[in-house]
């Protein structure tokens, strides 16, 4: 899957996107991202929407290995 970092989960991450190549569950795909990214990458993830080809997923819905899944914290400003 392709994992693509927006703003401020871009730089606590030290990325813009990432591939990961297996088959998760949304739970597993953020548990995998905090502990490859570390505390300041968990505290922006808790504060972030993620989509997945566009929709948002349950925890234990799967994440297809093909998916674009993009990682949002929220905007400000208007």
């Amino acid at each position: 899957m392709r994992v693509r970092y927006f703003a401020a989960a871009a730089e606590a991450a030290g990325r813009e996107e990432q591939t990961i190549a297996a088959e998760l569950t949304l739970g597993d795909l953020r548990a995998q991202l905090r502990h490859e990214h570390g505390a300041e990458f968990s505290r922006v993830l808790d504060r972030c929407a993620i989509r997945v080809d566009g929709a948002t997923l349950a925890d234990d819905d799967a994440v297809p290995a093909t998916a674009t899944v993009d990682v949002l914290p929220p905007f400000a400003g208007g």
